[in-house]
């Protein structure tokens, strides 16, 4: 007997695989806060949990007026999610179907894709310049079947950003049938000033759609928090397609909490680029190609020759009990990708980078 047997399309996918970590030393393969998460949110999450007998509010009505509170937008055009992820995954149910296209850079986030082959779509990269989107490219492959546009801005893996300005010329050279997603996991990190993150865009156009996660900046990743903005008739269709209580109690709580606390994701951001501005000069000092970043993390080229390539150096890194991301998925083959760590971490982190450099 054979059973059951799951859709063609289902079985095409290769399965979304986290960071890994070791028993001992230092995880540095999840762009997690090293800093861990902000007091109020754990003493919020505490109180929640003595009630974990009832149901979640599957509105999220607290949450989503109070990210409506902190900026500046209307409450009933936002939808939350367990993390920004299931968001994507909720635009596929809402708006993809066999035959139909979605676009993205080259190096876009890997759940895009997955998006996709669950709904029998395909995905279509489009060549970036120097590991950073390029508009030209991805408007020069819309096709009548083009029915999303994803943008991460900041991009994961490469750390790379496009400006608002190219932000806006890529949507103003979409169909208004085309859904433009703009995903900002990584907005709190940018300091940049011709940076934003498109909630401006989201609020007026028809077909803008602005994804946000509280698993960044705001160290919740454990509880799944995440959250979209935009017409009125985008967040209808996610709500008719969505999981009646979709975010935990706690989740919630958590994040509400969360949200109050600027000083926590202030102290985060500046930890974060000042560990950049010291690792990225240092770890070239050493040799190696690092590419620009304004995430929580640095893309890292190694040289293509024995000894010295990408596996090379996560078999030594791992002797020394640091774990950083393979990037082989990404079909950057010579890279891995380094999270920004706590000062400790990238201190062990530098000196083996720089043992691994010298030997040999």
């Amino acid at each position: 007997m054979t059973g059951p047997k799951p859709l063609a399309n289902i079985l095409e996918i290769t399965p979304y695989k986290g960071g890994q970590k070791l028993d001992h030393g230092w995880k540095l393969s999840s762009n997690e806060n090293p800093l861990g998460s902000s007091q109020a949110a754990r003493t919020a999450l505490a109180k929640a949990a003595e009630h974990l007998e009832l149901y979640p509010d599957g509105s999220a009505f607290a949450l989503r007026e109070a990210l409506a509170k902190k900026y500046g937008i209307d409450a009933g055009r936002i939808v939350c999610g367990a993390g920004s992820d299931e968001i994507f995954q909720l635009l596929g149910r809402a708006y993809l179907q066999p035959g139909d296209e979605i676009i993205q850079s080259q190096h876009g986030f890997l759940v895009y894709k997955l998006v996709a082959q669950q709904a029998g779509a395909k995905c279509i990269s489009a060549p970036e310049k120097n590991l950073t989107a390029d508009v030209d490219a991805m408007l020069e492959r819309v096709t009548d079947r083009t029915k999303i546009v994803f943008l991460a801005n900041p991009n994961n893996p490469t750390g790379s950003y496009i400006p608002y300005e190219e932000v806006k010329r890529l949507h103003k050279g979409l169909r208004d049938d085309i859904l433009l997603v703009l995903d900002g996991a990584y907005a709190e990190y940018v300091r940049q000033n011709d940076y934003a993150a498109g909630m401006e865009m989201a609020g007026e156009e028809p077909n803008v759609l602005v994804t946000r996660t509280f698993s960044k900046i705001h160290g919740l990743a454990g509880l799944r928090v995440g959250w979209a903005y935009g017409p009125e008739s985008v967040i209808d269709a996610l709500h008719r397609v969505r999981g009646p209580f979709n975010v935990t109690s706690v989740g919630q709580a958590a994040a509400i909490a969360a949200l109050a606390d600027d000083e926590f994701v202030s102290h985060s951001a500046d930890h974060n680029n000042g560990e950049l501005d010291r690792l990225k000069p240092t770890l070239e000092a050493m040799g190696y190609k690092v590419y620009p970043s304004v995430a929580n993390f640095l893309l890292i080229e190694f040289e293509d020759r024995d000894g010295k390539r990408a596996d090379d150096a996560d078999a030594f890194l791992r002797s020394r009990g640091i774990v950083i991301r393979d990037m082989k998925a990404y079909g950057l083959r010579k890279c891995m990708r380094l999270t920004i760590g706590t000062k400790e971490a990238n201190d062990e982190v530098l000196e083996a980078f720089d043992a691994f450099a010298k030997a040999g």
